[in-house]
């Protein structure tokens, strides 16, 4: 059975152009507007995944994202937008977006997004999917749901995690992020490796998502006095560990 996008996206000639795409691609597509339009149609037919313009007039792709997010729908969510400064693509983190794809953008990029946060759905839901091999090999999991390391703990089925006794409340990426760095703790993760691994696509050395995401998850798990947690080894990637 085909898998559902919604599209939201304002400029008619962009609009147009990847609804075909993307029906090409074997998608089945709804196509509006605008951010009222959006809310309405994720409402009455919940879609498998959504792509939103982030700037539409009225109701814009940000706030149609936290309106949903604010409503517990977990449905991942792709933002299209023409902001490339890291604070406005935080802003699209913060709304609880998934990914971002910066105008002018390849479609075969937005495709490549598209099939790693579905997969990631799918992973989450227990579906059997084909994953890129793990070339380092994961720290023993603790008896029980838990997995811990450096501090922290996480129950990956019921997706929570804790630093010390604080909950931590983390995007879907961000969470995925974390647990692979925690399975990792003490080894060193290359950006192909995380790149891989979490969105199932290496954008690049050009690509600034993973830095954007450590960046965010560090703003969630530093406190003031305690020891930083994920460390940056320069020219090679990212390590999970309590210095």
């Amino acid at each position: 059975m085909s898998q559902t996008v919604l599209l939201a996206e304002d400029d008619r000639a962009i609009r147009h152009a990847l609804e075909r795409a993307l029906t090409l691609e074997g998608y089945q597509v709804t196509a509006v507007a605008d951010g009222v339009e959006a809310l309405a149609q994720a409402h009455r037919t919940p879609p498998d995944v959504l792509v939103l313009d982030v700037m539409m007039p009225g109701i814009d792709g940000l706030q149609v994202c936290r309106v949903l997010r604010a409503e517990g729908d977990r449905t991942p969510i792709l933002m299209l937008t023409a902001l490339v400064e890291t604070q406005d693509r935080i802003a699209g983190l913060d709304a609880g977006a998934d990914d971002y794809v910066v105008k002018p953008f390849d479609v075969e990029e937005v495709f490549a997004r598209l099939r790693a946060l579905l997969r990631r759905t799918s992973e989450a839901n227990g579906a059997p999917v084909d994953l890129p091999k793990q070339p380092q090999t994961p720290a023993p999991e603790p008896s029980g749901r838990l997995i811990e390391a450096a501090g922290l703990r996480m129950d990956p089925q019921a997706r929570r995690a804790w630093r010390g006794t604080r909950e931590l409340e983390l995007t879907r990426t961000e969470f995925e992020l974390l647990e692979l760095l925690v399975r990792n703790a003490g080894i060193v993760l290359d950006h192909s490796t995380i790149y891989d691994r979490i969105w199932g696509y290496d954008f690049g050395p050009g690509s600034k998502n993973l830095a954007v995401y450590v960046g965010y998850l560090r703003r969630k798990l530093d406190e003031p006095g305690a020891p930083q947690l994920i460390h940056t080894v320069r020219g090679v990637g990212y390590v999970l560990r309590e210095d």
